[in-house]
């Protein structure tokens, strides 16, 4: 009886497993883009503080934060897309109930990778936009 139960719920222990192990990769792919994003933003201190001291605003610098944020996400995740394209034939037996090409999995997996590293830039940019001109232009 007991490995007839085991066998009943293998396919959920591991599609429950496999859920928790790719909110885990999302995490660590948030942390790591954070991580960057603040190394890059602190190389760009003396930059910035240029700029504020010449009349950028705090918006303008959130937004040219961002932008860069947002170029360097796209890189990555087209990146991304190319590996998994390169993946589909030995991973097509691994999946279930989604084809191999599903648009809206692929569509779905970018966005939300794209939309948690925007999320994680958003904290360096706005940090970068309260930086004190002075102090900025010094550290360079």
């Amino acid at each position: 009886m007991d490995d007839l139960v085991r066998r009943s719920v293998s396919a959920d222990r591991l599609a429950t497993v496999l859920l928790g192990l790719a909110g885990l990769a999302l995490a660590l792919a948030a942390t790591g883009i954070y991580g960057v994003l603040s190394f890059l933003v602190a190389q760009r201190t003396p930059e910035i503080g240029l700029g504020m001291a010449l009349g950028a605003t705090r918006p303008q610098v959130v937004r040219m934060v961002m932008a860069e944020s947002l170029r360097l996400t796209l890189l990555g995740c087209g990146a991304g897309f190319l590996v998994v394209l390169g993946l589909l034939r030995p991973m097509a037996r691994l999946l279930y109930g989604v084809g191999p090409v599903d648009p809206l999995a692929l569509g779905g997996g970018l966005v939300l990778v794209a939309g948690v590293a925007m999320l994680a830039a958003l904290q360096p940019a706005r940090r970068a936009s309260r930086l004190d001109p002075l102090v900025a232009l010094r550290s360079g």
